[in-house]
């Protein structure tokens, strides 16, 4: 795993987008399908894109996924989707037709079908997985990511892409991407900002972690984390 470390979240936002954009311009012929996180930090990244890297990025070669989606409809505050939306996909040049997004408001059950299907229709396979290009993880104080909490470690060795998860905080639940698929990816980047999750970078790179996020770092390829403080 390698760490990238900055001195505050919108300069670790800024390396992840020029990151990302790199990647996509080092194969100018390729489509890229990346699934992305919801959550306070991302948008933070996704507002920065929006006004600072709008006109060099190649929006056209991006189809966009989600990782995990709160089961809420798409204009309430909690959806992921409807925070990307508003702070990125609605202020640059992407269609319809490039967007996939889980539907929140559908039965949480049956959408985590139909969205696994999907995924599967689109995406290539490599070990009879299907293969994200990118998946962006955030990680939680408690280490969890892609709504895979502490106790719900079954989630990641599941044999299913998407599944239904439940906030054991609050109840709520959300329909999230397991644990293979997400090792399965040919690059697995972790943003993590703010000191309260200190705690939860140093279980990420301890080879003993525990959390779920942990347990994709250690098992995933191509792992990169980009933070803004240093874990002692």
């Amino acid at each position: 795993m390698k760490l990238n470390v900055f001195s505050s979240a919108p300069e670790t936002a800024c390396a992840l987008i020029r990151y990302i954009i790199a990647i996509l311009n080092a194969e100018p012929k390729k489509i890229f399908s990346i699934a992305f996180s919801g959550g306070t930090t991302p948008s933070v990244m996704y507002d920065i894109w929006a006004n600072e890297y709008r006109d060099v990025t190649p929006w056209e070669r991006i189809r966009f996924f989600w990782v995990d989606e709160r089961c809420v409809r798409p204009n309430h505050s909690d959806s992921n989707f409807g925070v990307m939306n508003s702070l990125l996909l609605s202020q640059v040049p992407v269609i319809n037709e490039q967007i996939y997004r889980i539907h929140g408001e559908a039965d949480p059950l049956g959408e985590a079908k139909r969205y696994s299907k999907l995924v599967g229709k689109l995406l290539p396979k490599t070990n009879n997985l299907p293969t994200f290009d990118l998946v962006l993880l955030g990680v939680g104080e408690d280490g969890h990511t892609s709504s895979i909490f502490p106790g719900q470690e079954a989630l990641l060795v599941s044999p299913h892409t998407y599944v239904v998860s439940r906030n054991p905080y609050d109840g709520q639940k959300r329909v999230a991407l397991t644990g293979q698929p997400i090792i399965n990816a040919k690059r697995t980047v972790f943003l993590v900002t703010g000191e309260k999750k200190v705690s939860a970078v140093k279980d990420i790179c301890n080879p003993e972690g525990k959390s779920p996020a942990a347990y994709i770092a250690r098992n995933a390829q191509n792992v990169e984390l980009f933070m803004d403080f240093l874990h002692q």
